[in-house]
């Protein structure tokens, strides 16, 4: 995702965020300002044109910016999009218009990652087929398929490689998507600390609802009411054999002591 900060009504494009999967938090709190649209994928689009060359265009430029609502000084606009950070083509396009862009991505477990996306798309597909037979290319041999989008979006080293060819590490930020659930204001004081915001939210702001099992905003912004994660998260996942999520354990452990060392960060996945 990418957010802008901006003087009064011009805006200059500063801060950046996004997320290889949806995690389940909005974005909300003080000193930022929720975009006009939920996902634009300004910068994943990939029909149409030549986008290598328009996207270095003044008005490529200004048709992003102009996807962000008006923001005052001091105010961090944000753009939420998923897939950037898996869209082979999303670092050179962004660093094409804004190379001072910071990036916010949320990553969690990647087994437990590509169950949830299963059991996401399992939702809207009931006939598709078994999470085991799309794992495995043979499973005898017990070789994984990495051309399974579920698996292969948690190879996260891979995709940190390619971003690595624009941005610097300075101006990326790890999100633990497994913090944010256990604590969420320890995780976003992280995330304001990098975008040069004053620890504004806190533990005051959360409690823990035991039926979703997910914290929630005691209040949200402009609402008097709590705010809690929509119906179609944290779904029951299918059990999956043990002897399957062992193997896929295996085989992004090299992946993870990777991203281990790139980031600076160790998440705790192989424990």
């Amino acid at each position: 995702m990418s957010s802008f900060r901006a003087q009064a009504a011009t805006r200059r494009c500063e801060d950046a965020p996004q997320h290889p999967e949806d995690c389940g938090f909005c974005d909300s709190g003080r000193g930022t300002v929720p975009p006009k649209t939920c996902t634009p994928v300004f910068w994943g689009r990939v029909a149409g044109a030549d986008l290598e060359g328009i996207f270095i265009e003044n008005s490529a430029r200004a048709q992003a910016q102009d996807l962000m609502p008006k923001t005052l000084e001091g105010q961090i606009t944000m753009e939420k999009t998923p897939s950037y950070f898996v869209t082979k083509e999303a670092p050179a396009r962004i660093y094409a218009m804004c190379r001072e862009t910071k990036l916010i991505v949320v990553v969690r477990d990647p087994v437990t990652r590509a169950i949830s996306d299963y059991t996401q798309t399992l939702s809207k597909k009931p006939d598709i087929p078994t999470f085991q037979s799309l794992t495995f290319k043979n499973r005898t041999t017990g070789l994984i398929d990495t051309s399974w989008s579920a698996v292969q979006i948690g190879i996260y080293a891979k995709h940190l490689d390619n971003w690595l060819q624009f941005f610097p590490m300075r101006q990326i930020l790890f999100v633990s998507g497994e913090r944010l659930i256990s604590d969420p204001a320890g995780e976003l004081g992280r995330v304001q600390d990098f975008l040069g915001l004053k620890r504004i939210i806190t533990d005051k702001h959360f409690y823990f609802n035991q039926t979703k099992g997910f914290p929630c905003l005691k209040k949200a912004e402009g609402s008097s009411k709590p705010h809690c994660l929509g119906k179609t998260k944290g779904r029951t996942h299918p059990n999956i054999h043990p002897e399957v999520v062992q193997r896929l354990r295996d085989f992004y452990r090299p992946f993870n002591m990777k991203f281990y060392q790139m980031t600076g960060r160790i998440f705790g996945w192989d424990e």
